[in-house]
């Protein structure tokens, strides 16, 4: 076997072994899609940046559990598809997120709505991702 044909078979090995990983995060199956919750708070951060926009949100009151949630969105381009932009929110904002949990029960989850202080009224849906990606 010639050199290039083992480090051929070694690449190709390596992306075999990886590709039940990223087809899963990429299949959206640590969130739960059957339940919807609502976070209400106060934005942290909201990072535009891909491979995923997040939402920090700092949550005060219950019923949820108080502290940081982690809110994931979909890329910036499918974002920009559901009428987001990278000033859509702010540090300081107020803001009502409906999500679909984290399966674990950590504080986290998937961006389906967000309704600011003034009204402004944001949604995230699949539609929005092209044919050929898995939802």
């Amino acid at each position: 076997m010639t050199s290039f044909s083992r480090i051929s078979a070694a690449a190709l090995l390596t992306a075999a072994a990886f590709a039940p990983v990223a087809y899963a995060h990429h299949s959206g199956s640590m969130f739960d899609p059957t339940k919807q919750e609502t976070v209400t708070g106060v934005v942290k951060a909201f990072n535009w940046t891909n491979p995923h926009v997040t939402v920090e949100v700092v949550t005060d009151q219950g019923p949820l559990p108080i502290g940081l949630w982690t809110l994931e969105g979909s890329s910036p381009g499918v974002m920009v598809r559901s009428g987001w932009d990278k000033r859509s929110l702010n540090p300081g904002d107020k803001v009502v997120v409906t999500i679909s949990p984290l399966r674990s029960g950590e504080m986290g989850g998937s961006l389906r709505k967000v309704v600011t202080a003034s009204g402004k009224t944001l949604t995230f849906s699949t539609s929005a991702l092209p044919t050929d990606t898995p939802r």
